[in-house]
């Protein structure tokens, strides 16, 4: 089948002009109601900035934002369908006792708002299990080597601990949508399939890993595309449990500057640019499963 090709009609013309006119509107009320004086020359400098001390130019407040928000992303996404993935598979498992494990972690999660959830995981299991793990003074015996390999992972080393507890809350809460696109996407494959796969001698797991799940995972891409994209706008939700992410740095840096709209304005523009590559990306490989 051929690609279809691009055309720019008139219903684009119309969308373009809303927005644009919707643009032009904030400016013009951000000007005349509020008398706000615009100036965006400070903002280049909250992304990079020269560090005399080091010799070298560094990533300013936004800058550690913006990279600790991919981070959370990436990290997230993984560990999110990690989870889910397994507890999607035991949702639909012949064991009772997974099943349960699987429903009630769904069930408590989704039936909790994120943020009463965040506030408990945090003071309530992370800051117990950080001091179990004893992570800071590990951090204090690493070697320059591995502070470098964490720095680059995972961030400031110092601030490990944090990162790590904002990382498990955010895919612990993601994980548990995640896995009901698993569990949905398993049990829309015809029943069928399973019953011929047996009938040719395979065992249950062969079943489901080389005949249902390849055909689920088509099923489910565009939803867990939706699912990430959502997991990169509610990391902004654990700022409030001093995670340095993009909205924290953002809050910070209104503030503290007085630039409130240049500072919020950039802070969405990262945002949209995160989410809608991540939403181009899950296009292709949607694509690219298709044509497979």
């Amino acid at each position: 089948m051929a690609p279809r090709k691009l055309r720019f009609g008139w219903l684009d013309v119309v969308i373009l002009a809303v927005v644009f006119g919707l643009i032009g509107y904030v400016l013009h009320r951000a000007q005349s109601h509020f008398h706000y004086q615009w100036d965006w020359r400070l903002i280049p400098g909250y992304f990079i900035r020269y560090d005399d001390v080091q010799g070298h130019w560094i990533l300013n407040l936004l800058g550690q934002g913006f990279l600790a928000t991919v981070r959370l992303a990436v990290w997230g996404s993984l560990l999110a369908a990690l989870i889910g993935g397994v507890m999607g598979v035991c949702r639909v498992s012949p064991s009772l006792f997974l099943r349960l494990i699987s429903r009630t972690y769904v069930e408590l999660i989704r039936n909790i708002p994120p943020l009463v959830f965040i506030f408990i995981f945090y003071f309530f299991i992370s800051s117990p299990l950080t001091s179990l793990l004893d992570i800071e003074n590990q951090l204090a015996a690493a070697s320059p080597t591995t502070l470098s390999i964490l720095a680059l992972l995972f961030g400031p080393p110092e601030l490990l601990p944090n990162f790590l507890s904002g990382l498990i809350c955010l895919a612990l809460f993601e994980g548990a949508y995640v896995t009901e696109i698993v569990r949905a996407g398993i049990e829309s494959i015809p029943k069928g399939q399973w019953e011929a796969a047996w009938a040719l001698g395979l065992h249950s797991r062969r079943v489901l890993a080389e005949v249902i799940l390849p055909q689920a995972m088509q099923k489910v891409l565009p939803p867990l595309a939706g699912q990430f994209i959502s997991l990169i706008k509610d990391s902004s939700l654990i700022s409030l449990i001093s995670i340095q992410e993009l909205t924290f740095t953002g809050t910070e840096l209104a503030v503290s500057s007085g630039r409130v709209f240049e500072v919020w304005l950039t802070v969405a523009a990262l945002y949209f640019l995160l989410c809608f590559g991540l939403a181009r990306l899950f296009r292709r490989l949607e694509r690219r499963l298709k044509r497979r």
